[in-house]
């Protein structure tokens, strides 16, 4: 028999971590989600359940293929040859525990790893129970062999242990089967609390107890409480946040104060969410120069490229337990769609501060998930603080009535005097593309910046190509930004576009590049601190189009109030997807003409007159929770394709045919530099076209030249079949 010291919990490719090390680590995890959640968890038992979760994993089976011992001959091959789950041969030392705790440690336990029934490897214990005959076999196959090891961690514990014979484990797991048979219809926050945990200490392994010091910290905020931030230029900085009401809904123009405002209502932990992840990647950095607590998080596909110069900080990412963790409102979607790890979501959510901004800029699928996940923050009684430049009367009535009225919301606006102060923009309408050039052509001659917005890629790459071959442009800097650049090229553009485009005042760049152009997409639409000369730009939802104009004369000091910069909407014709032409034919007609200058003050009244009721679309199917009950079986869960079904996001990748080899080879970090996201409904009107890889996030291979990514990003390019 082999020492404890040699029984692994962990391969060598993962540092090799013994059994004991790891059960120690995520004990000592336990302890502290268990106090600083929100629920009221008995720490004991708590404790108790992480000491018997991975105890299965001393199994031969376990140990064979950590330790990477293959089989020799065919008899060995047939022995072997059966599915083993390490947290059902953890649940065979359940009689070394009192009977009455047995539910709560299979709770704790069973599913910390895969869904109990319905798992898309087929491998929860439902699962097996009804594929294979043998399982309580072979998950106690020679039990007396490697009892031993568990046993002498209890001890270790100090937890009293007896002898458990085959039999009495035998009936432990039948035990288990049964009370998983019986399980009803809700969610269990034992799931969640073991899985946090465990993911916790899986992460930083020996360096836990470092880390774990600076969880669950209330965020200082004083920097926004700064009586010296007060300004009249900011006027949401000169009202107070001292309201009783728990909620919060602003409607404010951009450069407000809204975010300073939204921060300062808040009390105690934070989820800050904006919708694009230009935005929140910009709102990171913002929060984190100001704000002193270690652990200030992004969470988002590329979050790890963002933070790439702290180890540490790519590990702390998807972890619960952050001061502040800024992301989008899909990385909450699991709390309505039951998806995997939904339960450590919404303990790490309960009592907390939810910031919503931007919060006008969903449509569709979109919109209706968001007004879902309000239900389900207030079901985990958090503080929801809402904020938007602008948005539907309708909706802002729907919120207000979710959350409770007028005696649960402490509702703020702008006085209309105070809107004037925020007109910025003269409006000019054009009747189609052909005036562009011109007015490029006047803007460069008056050493302008220029934003040009198309609604589609295709026809951002498309103008860009056209511009370029323009002698007259030839010498202006450009460049074209879309959501289509690998990941870790998107983050360099963003960063290049903000600080030498736009200038950051530093003595580098200064003011930033005049003349140049900027040829964009929607992914400028959010929050994103820049400020050009001129727009340009096609026709938009009007609550999409304030937002893209917000991007123009955004600087706000004594001297710009007043002072007005143009932008110039092409009139919606053709194809508008991915819009509606109802919207855009109402939107272009609300906007004033001939460079008239749009009121802040009428702002309200047009939107209503686009968006007269609320549109939303049907996403009951996909919930977990309805009619006031949940849907979904405890300790299981949905998959993930739910939730790209629902939201018809960019669920897929492509990569370049030039980094395929780089691809495969690669370690996951390597690999998502090097991935473009797409949606899969784009890319499955070709997919028969393209390699897909079966390694990392399965991406499509497009056979597209490096040298014409590097200057348009992604282009669906076939295969020359020419020989």
């Amino acid at each position: 028999m082999i020492p404890l010291t040699e029984i692994l919990a962990k391969s060598k490719n993962y540092g090799g971590l013994t059994l004991l090390e790891h059960t120690q680590q995520v004990t000592e995890a336990i302890e502290l989600f268990a106090t600083k959640y929100s629920f009221n968890f008995n720490i004991d038992v708590a404790r108790r359940g992480a000491i018997l979760h991975d105890l299965g994993k001393a199994h031969p089976y376990f140990q064979r293929k950590i330790k990477d011992i293959n089989s020799g001959s065919l008899s060995e091959i047939r022995e072997w040859n059966f599915v083993h789950r390490h947290e059902i041969s953890s649940l065979a030392f359940l009689p070394c525990f009192p009977k009455e705790e047995w539910n709560s440690l299979i709770d704790l336990v069973i599913g910390h790893h895969k869904s109990i029934e319905n798992d898309p490897s087929g491998r929860g214990i439902i699962d097996l129970v009804e594929n294979d005959r043998m399982l309580i076999d072979n998950h106690l196959k020679d039990w007396n062999d490697w009892k031993g090891y568990g046993f002498e961690i209890l001890n270790l514990f100090k937890i009293k242990t007896k002898d458990i014979s085959y039999e009495e484990a035998k009936s432990a797991l039948d035990y288990v089967i049964g009370f998983c048979e019986r399980k009803n219809n809700g969610y269990s926050p034992l799931r969640g609390l073991l899985k946090s945990a465990d993911h916790f200490a899986s992460a930083f392994t020996h360096n836990t107890s470092s880390h774990l010091k600076y969880l669950f910290e209330t965020p200082d905020l004083s920097f926004f409480r700064d009586e010296e931030r007060k300004s009249d230029l900011y006027p949401l900085s000169q009202i107070s946040t001292d309201d009783s009401r728990k909620h919060t809904l602003v409607v404010a123009s951009t450069g407000a104060g809204k975010t300073d405002f939204l921060l300062r209502r808040s009390e105690g932990r934070v989820f800050y969410t904006l919708p694009y992840q230009a935005s929140i990647n910009s709102m990171w950095e913002r929060i984190k120069s100001v704000v002193p607590n270690k652990d200030i998080r992004l969470l988002h596909a590329t979050s790890r490229i963002v933070t790439k110069n702290n180890i540490d900080e790519q590990i702390l990412q998807p972890l619960a337990g952050s001061a502040v963790k800024i992301l989008t409102p899909h990385q909450l979607a699991s709390i309505i769609f039951g998806t995997s790890g939904f339960e450590t979501v919404m303990l790490d959510l309960h009592g907390t501060d939810v910031i919503l901004d931007e919060i006008h800029t969903y449509s569709d699928f979109s919109r209706s998930m968001v007004l879902e996940i309000v239900k389900a923050l207030i079901r985990l009684d958090c503080r929801i603080h809402i904020g938007t430049a602008t948005m539907p009367t309708v909706l802002y009535n729907e919120l207000l009535n979710m959350l409770g009225g007028k005696e649960q919301v402490y509702e703020v606006s702008l006085a209309k005097e105070i809107l004037d102060t925020f007109d910025r923009h003269r409006i000019d309408k054009l009747e189609d593309e052909s005036m562009i050039e011109g007015i490029l052509r006047d803007a460069f001659a008056n050493n302008e910046k220029v934003l040009v917005i198309f609604n589609t890629i295709k026809k951002a790459q498309d103008f860009y190509k056209k511009i370029e071959e323009e002698e007259d442009f030839r010498f202006i800097s450009k460049m074209l930004i879309h959501s289509r650049f690998k990941r870790g090229d998107r983050v360099e553009l963003e960063t290049k576009l903000k600080s030498e485009f736009n200038g950051d005042g530093s003595e580098l760049f200064g003011n930033g590049l005049m003349p140049c152009m900027v040829v964009s997409t929607q992914v400028v639409e959010v929050s994103l601190d820049i400020s050009f000369d001129r727009m340009i730009t096609q026709c938009a939802p009007l609550d999409g189009m304030i937002q893209r104009f917000g991007r123009v004369n955004r600087k706000r000091t004594i001297d710009t109030i007043g002072k007005f910069k143009p932008v110039h909407v092409i009139k919606p014709s053709g194809s508008v997807l991915p819009y509606k032409m109802e919207i855009l034919k109402a939107s272009f007609d609300q906007l004033p003409s001939e460079f008239e200058v749009l009121k802040e003050r009428s702002l309200q009244e047009k939107i209503d007159v686009v968006y007269p009721i609320l549109e939303s679309k049907e996403i009951d199917v996909h919930l977990i929770y309805k009619n006031d009950r949940y849907q979904i079986k405890e300790l299981t869960n949905n998959k993930k394709a739910v939730l790209v079904d629902a939201l018809e996001i960019e669920s897929s990748t492509c990569i370049l045919e030039t980094d395929r080899g780089k691809y495969l080879d690669g370690n996951w970090e390597e690999r998502l530099q090097m991935e473009i996201p797409i949606n899969y409904r784009t890319i499955s009107r070709h997919e028969s076209k393209f390699e897909q890889l079966e390694v990392g996030s399965y991406p499509f291979v497009i056979p597209q030249q490096e040298f014409e990514y590097q200057k348009y990003g992604l282009q669906l390019v076939e295969h020359d079949n020419f020989i």
